[in-house]
């Protein structure tokens, strides 16, 4: 199997007053927070969103595995609707001394390029900034953090810092070449 170099950028924000808001999109778009877990609407998110950028490292999970990391206190997905469909999520990650990482952030192929992108960014920013006004006994968010590759989207990287998130971090590593998963063959054109 050969190995291709990937870059990985990780970005933060410091501060709620770091986020940069986005234009809402035309027409009716909605974000809600997915409240009951449910590990097949997440897979479906994961698969849906990630099959044409390589994400891969969550397939293999089981049911039980997925609940599992649902279940956390604090794990939060809000999920974009365009006209009543999916299309696209925000996973929040909270983590040790008021740290929430932004584990997974994106749109499904369809969805892409109509604007929908930065405003589900700069939402679900300001969700990981107020997360402990929904969890009880959980310290108040002083960073907000993710990361992001080469692998990822084009405009993924810009994204990020028109909302507002800087780079702490660079890393290249060798990784093996895979095929693109894809939710299924034959579902977005190449």
């Amino acid at each position: 199997m050969s190995s291709v170099p990937v870059t990985t950028w990780s970005l933060e924000q410091t501060s709620p007053a770091d986020l940069l808001p986005a234009a809402a999109p035309e027409g009716d778009v909605r974000i809600v927070r997915a409240e009951v877990p449910s590990p097949e609407f997440s897979r479906f998110l994961y698969a849906s969103v990630g099959g044409d950028i390589r994400w891969t490292d969550r397939l293999g999970w089981t049911y039980a595995r997925w609940q599992e990391h649902l279940d956390r206190p604090g794990v939060e997905t809000w999920v974009a609707y365009d006209r009543g469909t999916p299309a696209g999520y925000v996973e929040l990650d909270p983590q040790d001394e008021g740290v929430v990482e932004i584990a997974y952030f994106g749109l499904i192929p369809a969805f892409r390029g109509r604007r929908i992108g930065g405003h589900l960014l700069a939402y679900g920013t300001a969700r990981a900034w107020d997360l402990a006004e929904r969890w009880p006994g959980r310290t108040p968010t002083k960073r907000v953090w993710l990361h992001t590759c080469s692998k990822d989207g084009e405009y993924a990287m810009a994204n990020y810092q028109r909302r507002g998130f800087t780079l702490f971090d660079t890393k290249v590593e060798l990784e093996p070449e895979l095929a693109t998963p894809g939710p299924w063959p034959g579902a977005y054109p190449a």
